[in-house]
């Protein structure tokens, strides 16, 4: 018995469960196992705050009886003639809010399709719409079929027998032949993850295979998904209404020639100041290495007070948090918080992003990093930290960083400052 809803059962599940009908009985009508009908609907519900006409979404206890007025005050867009409760904003606003929350949800049929309340309740609902069910069930079995899902001590076992035995000589096949009880993976498993770059070999050191045309796109690298739970944007912003004095960091990488070297870029977003960290290979590895180097630079309490909390986006790079939240070794204190914007959602870390402009001036989209040395990125990113911004009031973030941090910290940084008339953000800064 399939376990998989096509478009039309999922239309005829959505009118089944408006008339109130028992899982046993749809499951009949369906074909399907209850079982199939119970997940399918706890799965692919979603959570819809809503009124009703007249009513907007609210779901205090007080709403009832509240006669509040001006929880808002002056500032209030929306304002109520009668009370705040016919406000959208009253529960975001009101300190006396006390959230209702309907229990009949986490219960058989688990929404709200069919029942007698739907027209009369302001409260939070679990609805069954067939048209986000049948995109989100598609969007999952797409998801679970592409890329490769490999987590961090797997990929440095298989480096540890792989890498050593290519830079011999040897062949992939050679390998796999005489290790396969080790590997504990197919031989197209392997070239999968030299193609996605996980190892520290590259297909340029398989003498056969770079002579080969490629056949088909190369499937997308996935990773493990299960590290960014609790760390999304929603619960960033969360921690930020909670901590709203605390300093952001921003991180993410750019990136030159396909399999190249590339940066890691962290970004201070209070005073603008960048620093850019050249990397062999864009490996998770390569980003714990950089943190570990400035954790020993700066000290416990000098990395907590410039690092309390880093955002940056859904790269394989930043695929091990509590590496860099614990360090390599996790035997220390928590330094810092690691979230993650959502997928293809760039400009919630929109600072990052315009001054990665600045660097492409110097180095274009599509240049090659391979014969860039640390010493050619530091000197740019001290050109581009000395450059003035008009929204640090015509300061650079130099001058912006050392007023808040001290000229020390800088230094231990590795941050220089240039002249304003020896600023050059062209190409030619790094031409030897």
């Amino acid at each position: 018995m399939s376990k998989f809803l096509t478009y039309e059962q999922r239309l005829t599940l959505q009118k089944y469960l408006k008339e109130s009908l028992s899982f046993k009985e749809i499951s009949r009508r369906l074909g399907k196992n209850p079982t199939t009908i119970s997940r399918e609907i706890r799965k692919y519900c979603s959570e819809v705050a809503t009124g009703y006409p007249g009513f907007p979404y609210n779901a205090c206890k007080n709403r009832f009886h509240c006669r509040v007025k001006d929880v808002c005050g002056k500032s209030c867009t929306r304002k109520s003639s009668i009370y705040c409760k016919l406000c959208s904003s009253c529960n975001d606003n009101c300190a006396d809010f006390i959230e209702e929350i309907c229990t009949a949800r986490f219960r058989v049929p688990y929404v709200c399709n069919g029942c007698e309340q739907i027209l009369k309740c302001t409260l939070l609902k679990n609805i069954y719409d067939v048209e986000h069910a049948h995109v989100k069930a598609h969007e999952t079995i797409s998801e679970s079929r592409s890329g490769l899902c490999i987590c961090e001590e797997e990929i440095a076992r298989l480096n540890t027998i792989i890498t050593p035995l290519v830079q011999q000589g040897q062949s992939v096949h050679q390998i796999y032949v005489s290790h396969e009880n080790e590997l504990m993976c197919s031989e197209k498993t392997i070239y999968n993850y030299i193609d996605a770059c996980l190892l520290d070999v590259r297909n340029i050191d398989l003498p056969r295979k770079v002579k080969f045309r490629e056949r088909y796109k190369k499937p997308e690298f996935k990773v493990d998904k299960g590290c960014r739970i609790g760390r999304n944007y929603e619960a960033f912003q969360n921690f930020i209404d909670n901590h709203p004095d605390t300093a952001m960091v921003q991180m993410d990488s750019v990136i030159g020639t396909k399999g190249g070297k590339c940066l890691l870029t962290i970004h201070f977003v209070e005073t603008s100041l960048m620093l850019a960290y050249l990397r062999d290979s864009n490996t998770s590895k390569s980003v714990i290495d950089v943190y570990y180097d400035l954790y020993q630079k700066l000290g416990h309490e000098l990395f907590q007070k410039l690092f309390p909390v880093i955002l940056t986006d859904n790269g394989s790079e930043f695929s091990n948090p509590k590496a860099i939240e614990y360090g390599p070794e996790k035997y220390g204190d928590l330094r810092t918080l690691i979230y993650y914007c959502d997928a293809g959602c760039p400009h919630q870390k929109g600072a990052i992003e315009v001054n990665h402009g600045l660097i492409r001036r110097v180095l274009p989209k599509g240049a090659d990093f391979n014969h860039l040395f640390q010493e050619d990125i530091t000197r740019m990113m001290n050109h581009i930290n000395s450059y003035k911004r008009k929204k640090l009031n015509n300061r650079s973030p130099y001058e912006t960083f050392s007023f808040y941090h001290g000229e020390e910290v800088l230094h231990k940084l590795g941050c220089s400052p240039i002249p304003a008339d020896y600023i050059l953000l062209k190409p030619s800064l790094l031409k030897r």
